[in-house]
């Protein structure tokens, strides 16, 4: 993922990991069934997110894929799963209790790495990458999820120019550009230390994006 990789890493080798959430994102519990029944759910730039639990709670086999070692191998020693790694393609598997997580470069994983993907989830790999590579991540994700796979996405909003990413501002229209059907689930307002600080008004936006909707919600 270029200059980008390190950034990642280094924040995982020093610990700094505000991003990740110690439980289930509220906004996935409350949409979960947009996703459809069970069936396999991929989840990018997955860290050791406690959401691939939730959606494995639910009935998912998961397929997350993470650049740090750190993340994939904290992820299922907190949860006493014991998960060897082995080579998958440009990729390192890790593999338990219907959970699989492939380490390593998110755009050198193959469909056939991830298998049959009903539907992915994305809560903080898109607005983690700078605009330049967010066309690129999204062509790719659909790619290994298929065309018709639906998708839930939580973006942040927030004029750009006053503050810098990660997390950077992804905005509706951009989400239209590559994804052929987006619908606007939630909409509230957040903050964090960054936008506190900056004093600026952020929005968090989940989205359910392509496909269809499996389920009414």
């Amino acid at each position: 993922m270029g200059m980008d990789a390190e950034f990642w890493l280094s924040r995982w080798r020093e610990g700094r990991i505000g991003f990740h959430e110690g439980r289930p994102n509220d906004l996935l519990v409350s949409h979960a069934r947009a996703l459809g029944p069970p069936g396999r759910v991929l989840v990018p730039l997955s860290g050791k997110t406690e959401d691939m639990a939730y959606l494995r709670s639910l009935g998912h086999e998961v397929v997350g894929i993470e650049l740090a070692e750190a993340a994939a191998e904290e992820f299922f020693r907190e949860h006493g799963l014991e998960a060897a790694p082995s080579p998958r393609g440009a990729l390192v598997e890790r593999s338990a209790g219907g959970i699989t997580i492939l380490q390593g470069d998110f755009f050198d994983a193959r469909p056939e790495d991830v298998g049959a993907i009903t539907a992915f989830y994305d809560r903080a790999a898109i607005v983690a990458l700078p605009p330049e590579l967010r066309p690129r991540y999204a062509a790719h994700l659909r790619e290994l999820a298929g065309e018709d796979a639906p998708g839930l996405v939580i973006c942040f909003e927030y004029p750009q120019e006053r503050m810098a990413g990660p997390p950077f501002s992804v905005g509706e229209d951009e989400l239209r550009r590559y994804f052929p059907a987006v619908e606007r689930l939630e909409d509230r307002r957040t903050e964090g230390p960054q936008s506190r600080a900056s004093g600026i008004d952020m929005r968090e936006r989940l989205y359910l994006v392509g496909g269809h909707r499996a389920e009414p919600i």
